[in-house]
């Protein structure tokens, strides 16, 4: 087992060992826990009970956080036409077509979110396996692929995330920054927590939300008490 840190160790002592924690105690908790020197990242880490080897149990979607989550997107559009305009209007930091296609083919990739028109899914689709392994593949069902670009850019600028289970039926989503007001961080863990809830696949039996823990990028785990 690697080696923890001696801050790290000072945040651990922080919990009580075995308590599982009311969201208010966990947020206040889990900000004392950043100790590092930059502003970490508070992430929310909920084990769902599903088994994403089934179609049926597999829970994927976004949701638009209501404060964001402290880090600004740089998002590319593939458009074409009157898009170009309505798409540099709306923010996106990369705008255009196959010479995006052609910067992406030779290793480029300084970009966090690609959407696009539907009829640029054509040219998008050669960068399947270039874009996919990433998780940058433009998506209809995320609401990445429209023709209200504007709107589909505005949301990603605005602190949409994706959720998404692993293969042990996991969600890892960002929900703030240590910065923030606890209040913040409480009402983007609330609106992530009744979007997965909401998202409960019919194949899922049993108890459905298992375990909940909020963390800081450097920090340990807070158990989180469950509340459905």
């Amino acid at each position: 087992m690697a080696k923890r840190s001696k801050k790290y160790r000072a945040a651990a002592e922080l919990l009580e060992q075995g308590k599982t924690y009311s969201l208010v105690e966990a947020v206040d908790l889990v900000k004392q826990t950043a100790k590092a020197k930059f502003d970490e990242t508070i992430e929310m880490h909920v084990r769902l009970g599903v088994d994403p080897k089934y179609a049926d149990q597999q829970v994927r979607g976004a949701v638009v956080l209501p404060n964001g989550t402290g880090k600004t997107k740089r998002v590319l559009a593939f458009v074409k036409g009157d898009k170009v305009t309505e798409a540099e209007n709306a923010g996106a930091d990369f705008v255009g077509s196959d010479e995006l296609v052609q910067k992406i083919q030779g290793g480029w990739f300084d970009f966090d979110v690609a959407v696009a028109t539907p009829d640029m899914m054509g040219v998008v689709g050669r960068l399947g396996k270039l874009l996919g392994p990433r998780g940058l593949m433009p998506n209809p069902k995320l609401g990445t692929v429209t023709m209200d670009i504007a709107k589909a850019i505005g949301e990603q600028k605005a602190g949409k995330v994706e959720y998404r289970t692993d293969k042990q039926g996991n969600v890892h989503c960002p929900i703030g920054k240590a910065s923030f007001d606890n209040a913040k961080l409480e009402e983007n863990y609330q609106v992530l927590l009744d979007t997965l809830i909401k998202a409960k696949p019919t194949g899922a039996k049993g108890q459905y939300v298992k375990s909940i823990t909020l963390a800081a990028t450097m920090g340990p785990g807070v158990p989180v008490v469950i509340t459905q």
